[in-house]
């Protein structure tokens, strides 16, 4: 089954990212992909769904969904390296996204990101439908 990127949450100011459990009026109730505990999530917190999250490239921005099956194929499903940083860290994002606008990706959402697909391949969240598979399978 495909992982729903619509319940994986990221949380300003909390580390790592979340699994939406279920929603309420006030706030969300949400595991944690870290330590696996579960923490309401209040409505005044900024949240971002990875769903709804892009990439700037020098065309049109790219969906965080179809970077992250790029990075799947690039690294074969395995963890992709950390530690990177300047242009050994975007020599190395090239890989996965050649087309990335350097001027407005900046070092750290690069290292986010890394973070992030390391968190759900850890957890064996990586089994992501790209953009064109759902929209063929709503035709």
């Amino acid at each position: 089954m495909a992982t729903e990127l619509e319940k994986i949450i990221s949380v300003s100011g909390k580390p790592g990212l979340f699994k939406v459990i279920s929603a309420g009026k006030a706030a969300v109730v949400a595991e944690s992909l870290l330590d696996g505990k579960r923490q309401p999530i209040l409505s005044s917190q900024r949240v971002s769904t990875l769903a709804d999250i892009s990439m700037f490239t020098v065309e049109e921005d790219i969906a965080l969904r179809d970077v992250l099956v790029a990075m799947k194929k690039v690294y074969d499903a395995q963890p992709c390296p950390t530690g990177l940083a300047g242009k050994e860290l975007k020599k190395e994002f090239k890989k996965v996204l050649p087309t990335f606008d350097e001027e407005r990706v900046y070092e750290s959402d690069i290292k986010k990101l890394y973070t992030w697909y390391n968190l759900l391949q850890s957890c064996n969240l990586l089994d992501i439908e790209s953009t064109e598979e759902i929209s063929s399978e709503n035709e």
